[in-house]
């Protein structure tokens, strides 16, 4: 009998060389491109806030009550780790990402649906109203405006979500993650260099606790089945598609340094001298940080808090080309 299970025991699969360099590659491609587009695309969502100053106080007010959401919610559902049975948090995050996911990726892919189409195609107006009260008294609860390219948007990633419901594909995941990273980027913004860093700061010792400190952060990566990470497997050169054994990255490795280099491009477009030193500074600085995480990560074979890389990098980078060109002031002003 003893023989017998054994033999009948599955030795753990070890990924060639060639399988993780392709993984790591690929979690580090993943990573720029959101930060490196959602940059982009908060340069243009800051200036239209600056057209209107009151919609600018509003959009604040909410990403700043998202943040705090965001941040309670990953609090509570770590320590709901070891309370609730895992199969029921799974069925709950796969519903509230489903319907967040779909919404993601559609306000992700609109700008580039949008040049598929041409001048002439006809692009109906809708708008969804719902208010509260009536008269002088009447308030606006939802006012939301779309048009007929939007609803092919959201028809494209209600596909992508049934996929990513009924199957867990790691690719749905992926695709629901960039556009959570991407959204993250573009959306929540930094209103100066020091608020910044006082973030980074904090969440730079907040992932090295809850790594280092508990296994609850690794618990939570490796048990739940969510978009709240980058995957790809180490073995698709054997298995292809169907591959299983997964490298990973949290979303909050690519978010929380991604909106400090957003931060440092409107700095590069507020200096008006036709440069973006700092945004490719920190760009840089990021693939650096990511390397040595992976590097010490691949050295040491254990979990790593990426920020406890990344957030020196990105901030001590930029910090030293301004120190040197004389606009360190500047920047924290």
């Amino acid at each position: 009998n003893g023989t017998d299970s054994t033999n009948a025991t599955v030795a753990k699969f070890v990924s060639t060389p060639e399988g993780t360099a392709l993984a790591y590659g690929s979690l580090v491609l993943m990573a720029l491109l959101p930060i490196f587009f959602g940059a982009l695309r908060s340069v243009n969502c800051a200036k239209g806030k600056v057209r209107k100053v009151e919609k600018k106080k509003q959009n604040n007010n909410n990403i700043a009550l998202q943040l705090k959401s965001c941040i309670f919610f990953l609090f509570v559902l770590k320590l709901f780790v070891f309370i609730f049975s895992e199969e029921y948090i799974n069925m709950l995050l796969s519903m509230y990402f489903f319907v967040l996911g779909i919404l993601a990726l559609s306000h992700t892919i609109s700008p580039f649906v949008n040049r598929l189409f041409p001048a002439n195609f006809p692009n109906k107006q809708y708008q969804l109203l719902f208010t509260q009260g009536s008269g002088e008294s009447k308030e606006e609860i939802v006012n939301y405006e779309f048009d007929t390219k939007d609803l092919l948007c959201l028809c494209f990633s209600s596909v992508v979500g049934v996929w990513y419901i009924l199957k867990k594909h790691w690719i749905a995941n992926n695709l629901f993650g960039l556009a959570f990273a991407l959204n993250g980027v573009e959306l929540l913004h930094l209103n100066n260099v020091s608020t910044g860093c006082i973030l980074l700061g904090g969440l730079f010792v907040y992932d090295v606790f809850w790594v280092f400190g508990t296994n609850v952060m690794v618990t939570v990566a490796k048990s739940f089945e969510a978009p709240i990470k980058l995957v790809f497997p180490q073995d698709i050169l054997e298995k292809g598609l169907a591959a299983n054994n997964f490298a990973m990255l949290g979303l909050g490795d690519i978010v929380i340094p991604g909106i400090f280099i957003a931060l440092l491009l409107r700095f590069d477009v507020s200096l008006n001298k036709n440069s973006r030193t700092y945004f490719y500074t920190g760009f840089l600085a990021y693939v650096f940080g990511l390397g040595l995480t992976i590097f010490v990560l691949h050295t040491f074979k254990t979990a790593q808090p990426a920020l406890l890389y990344l957030v020196p990098a990105c901030t001590g980078l930029p910090f030293f080309v301004a120190l040197v060109k004389g606009e360190l002031t500047e920047m924290f002003r």
